[in-house]
């Protein structure tokens, strides 16, 4: 269900849905704002994050923000570390976690989500064998079970 917030950018209320708590506005301009970086890296293919910043007035934060999301990403491997893992610190091109500790995350949460399932199951007086499962009933089901 939908709730007022406030604009984190212009501070108008709005219906917050999820997401990042920016107004509709806002996210347009967001959009616009990178489809602006997105056309410069096109015709100036390998800018460095701060040629890009200078040359469209852009600030470096926004544009880390864009790598932190995966929109873009570092190429070659010159210069200081933009980006780290925020796990173990690595420097990494794109996202906010680097290839080895996201594999580490998703074996430990697999792991995880298999202890849970196991637990529920546990709980619910049902071996690892037998599930219980759901079915669709139509309407006709529904009147032949009564």
């Amino acid at each position: 269900m939908p709730e007022l917030k406030n604009c984190k950018r212009c501070g108008k209320l709005f219906n917050y849905v999820g997401g990042n708590a920016i107004c509709n506005t806002c996210r347009h301009e967001e959009e616009a704002e990178f489809q602006r970086i997105k056309k410069y890296l096109m015709e100036n293919p390998g800018a460095s994050i701060y040629q890009v910043a200078s040359e469209l007035d852009i600030r470096i934060d926004k544009i880390k923000k864009y790598l932190r999301d995966g929109r873009l990403e570092i190429i070659g491997d010159e210069g200081l570390p933009v980006l780290l893992c925020e796990r173990c610190g690595k420097a990494i091109k794109t996202g906010k976690f680097c290839d080895e500790c996201s594999r580490n995350m998703s074996a430990e949460f697999s792991k995880t989500a298999s202890k849970i399932e196991e637990k529920l199951r546990l709980e619910n007086g049902h071996s690892q064998a037998g599930s219980i499962g759901m079915r669709y009933l139509l309407k006709d089901d529904r009147r032949k079970r009564r």
